[in-house]
């Protein structure tokens, strides 16, 4: 019940999302406005009392208007809620299989692709209606007859489809107290309003007995192999969007972590349900997920309620739909449609070489159809991907006294074979050579190729030397032993990170005179020639896009958690990860930010210079699991008392203790780990000219947990309004 005040302002949000949109989805879809709004009270009530994602809302969704609408022309509507009923037994059926993670495997650039080309469908087809017409049989035809549609306008019916798309365009720019009215609800009130006020001649929704005027679900008439495919498509398509939207709803809340296959049961058992009823196809949508989200909702019980407002709407008030222009209705669809066009997803696969796939994906939805479009962009992804796996290179470098160094990168395949027998053959004979094989995979067509190399290099006088930096593929090959035949992870040994790991004390040194002397010289003999093509491109420039500030505990590697190679972290180490806090009034120079007692010079400093000389896109904040430095906070004063300068560090890091839960020792530490993480955060926001530049988007603020045994990193999200212990006071020391 603590959380119920949270869950119900969250739910009256969500519906004023809600309403408008299922009403323009069933537009779109040729189905019964009714059906909307029966999708969106089943999908809350439902699917998010049984689901297994605490924030999530489902409801009809955008996504999967093009399938039902082809499927309500073919086989009627009646028929096409049978195949919903269907669709829903099959998701039943893959969640109890656990196969939810499944769905995870498709490319994010054929789901963005589809979401795209959808758009682009939607938008189309509506735009007839804003203009006064009636959509065509195709997005080719939409596309070929709208400059006909363009010259035979009808005046009022366009002007309330103009004013509409007005009000969703400068919403987002006015004051924030007004855009606490979603904008879609906004929009249609507005154009609604201005209609009846002006007496505009606009067609009229009318919902009068509609959700009352129940019929049940029909058998489809036709070939059943094509039934087959529908039926497969819209729990395909249905299931996949939902459990793409836990997944990314799963990054933006504190709470618990989306079970995925009870999430698809639920959302199989809400198309049973909503098809019976009269309903379209439900999915988790993210629109009212992220509204939901960011409403403040904590349970499932907001989905829920937000359900039962639906239906309360929809029996009591539905009269009032009538007043809503329908091309109002198109216009707010025609938004939706260009807005599932994003740049920024084109951005993120294109840093991945994707966008081909996006583009195909597109393309192929629009031109010819849905399940073709997606079918092709699979295809193509992973043909893509094939490509990567395959790809070999080989660098050649000269060694002192006339040797070669060669690397050979990738996986060695038959499909590898031409180029490595060219290149390792271009090497002269006679030559002393070094053949490092930083490779994953190894097949028998490869290893005949390098091994019928070697002897015929070393038959003419040269010598050859194989280093394998992780599994010996060619040893094995060579000495007749069994090779796996899937790709095994790197060896852990000491080249992990260092050549090989340093002695400890009381171990014999051997009369060396440092005890990392071995490592150093086994990194020149193997690591530094890796590297040194990247020291040498750019030797003189010191350019990282990222501030990177994490503990100075030594199982911290940050170059491994970030993923960064030479020259992309600007790097700072303490205790703690800690950011002191520049105090309001404190002077904006930097120079004088942290004058107290307590002062710090080093953080402000590399703060200063990363955003101000470097210019650096984003800076980070990472903290580990079984932090010292959270442990003794944990443990209070008494555990320092007799280190006075980590005593007074350590009040940098005390503002997280307030509040926290009582879930035992080990629970106690990693929650406040990763509250300091958030708290560091808003000390950075503190900092002078930081906040500045992260409100004029040049810099972005990143919190990371490193689980020291799992070995990964996760994302710490943003703390929620009012969440429970993030404004509590910190605990005198």
């Amino acid at each position: 019940m603590a959380t119920l005040r949270f869950d119900l302002a969250a739910s009256l949000v969500v519906v004023l999302v809600a309403v408008p949109l299922s009403l323009g989805v069933a537009m779109a879809s040729g189905a019964p406005l009714a059906a909307g709004l029966i999708a969106a009270a089943v999908g809350g009530i439902v699917a998010g009392r049984l689901g297994g994602s605490p924030v999530q809302v489902s409801g009809p969704t955008a996504s999967l208007t093009v399938v039902v609408a082809g499927l309500v022309q073919t086989y009627g509507w009646r028929a096409t809620c049978l195949i919903t009923v269907l669709a829903g037994v099959v998701q039943v059926l893959l969640g109890a299989l656990r196969t939810a993670r499944a769905a995870l495997a498709v490319s994010p650039a054929v789901v963005h692709g589809m979401l795209a080309g959808v758009g682009v469908i939607i938008a189309l087809s509506q735009l007839h209606v804003v203009l006064g017409g009636s959509p065509q049989y195709s997005a080719l035809a939409n596309l070929i007859q709208l400059p006909g549609q363009m010259l035979d306008m009808h005046g009022h019916k366009v002007m309330v489809g103009v004013l509409a798309i007005t009000v969703l365009l400068v919403w987002g720019r006015l004051p924030k107290p007004v855009q606490a009215l979603p904008a879609p609800l906004a929009a249609l009130l507005v154009a609604a309003g201005t209609a009846w006020l002006f007496r505009w001649d606009v067609t009229r929704i009318d919902l009068s007995g509609a959700v009352t005027a129940w019929a049940p679900p029909e058998l489809p008439h036709g070939d059943w192999h094509q039934l087959a495919v529908a039926v497969l498509l819209v729990a395909l398509l249905a299931g996949a969007e939902s459990l793409l939207c836990c997944v990314a709803t799963d990054g933006m809340h504190t709470g618990p972590r989306a079970d995925l296959d009870r999430e698809l049961s639920a959302q199989g058992v809400a198309n049973m349900t909503s098809g019976l009823l009269g309903g379209l196809p439900v999915a988790g949508v993210i629109v009212r997920s992220t509204t939901n989200i960011r409403a403040g909702a904590r349970t499932r019980w907001s989905a829920v309620l937000h359900g039962v407002w639906v239906l309360l709407f929809a029996l009591c008030l539905g009269w009032t739909i009538k007043l809503i222009p329908i091309e109002a209705l198109a216009a707010l669809l025609v938004f939706i449609g260009v807005r599932t066009i994003s740049l920024g997803h084109l951005k993120k696969v294109h840093g991945h070489h994707e966008v081909p796939v996006y583009v195909l994906t597109m393309a192929g939805v629009v031109l010819v159809g849905l399940a073709e479009g997606v079918l092709g962009g699979i295809a193509l992804a992973a043909l893509l991907a094939l490509r990567r796996l395959t790809r070999v290179t080989v660098t050649k470098d000269a060694e002192p006294g006339g040797g070669v160094r060669a690397t050979v990168s990738g996986s060695l395949t038959f499909l590898s074979v031409p180029r490595l027998t060219q290149e390792l053959r271009a090497i002269p004979a006679g030559t002393a050579v070094l053949l490092d094989l930083n490779i994953d995979f190894m097949d028998n067509a490869a290893f005949e190729a390098v091994h019928s190399w070697r002897l015929d290099h070393e038959r003419l006088g040269g010598t050859v030397t194989i280093d394998e930096l992780h599994d010996e593929w060619y040893a094995m090959a060579a000495s007749g032993r069994r090779v796996s035949r899937a790709k095994t992870p790197p060896r852990l040994t000491g080249r992990w990170r260092l050549p090989r790991p340093p002695r400890r004390p009381g171990e014999s040194a051997g009369g060396e005179a440092h005890p990392l002397a071995p490592g150093a010289e086994e990194s020149h003999r193997s690591t530094a020639p890796l590297g040194r093509p990247h020291a040498a491109a750019e030797p003189a420039r010191n350019q990282p896009a990222h501030l990177f500030i994490t503990c100075a505990d030594s199982r911290v590697a940050p170059d491994l958690i970030a993923g960064g190679g030479p020259g992309e972290l600007f790097v700072v180490r303490n205790v703690g990860n800690l950011v002191p806090r520049a105090e309001p009034g404190a002077p904006a120079d930097f120079a004088d930010a942290f004058a107290d007692d307590f002062a710090d010079d080093s953080v402000a400093a590399a703060v200063e210079y990363a955003t101000r000389v470097l210019k650096v896109h984003t800076i980070t904040v990472c903290g580990h699991s079984g932090c010292g430095a959270m442990a003794a906070l944990l443990s209070g004063p008494a555990a320092t008392a007799q280190l006075p300068r980590l005593h007074r560090w350590l009040r940098h890091g005390e503002s997280g203790l307030g509040g926290l839960g009582d879930g035992g020792p080990e629970a106690m530490l990693d929650e406040l780990g990763r509250r300091n993480v958030r708290r560091q955060l808003d000390n950075l926001m503190t900092c002078p000219g930081v906040a500045e530049q992260v409100g004029d988007g040049r810099l972005k603020l990143v919190g990371l947990y490193y689980d020291v045994a799992s070995a990964q990193a996760h994302v710490v999200p943003p703390p929620l309004p009012d969440a429970p212990g993030t404004d509590a006071e910190p605990s005198p020391r």
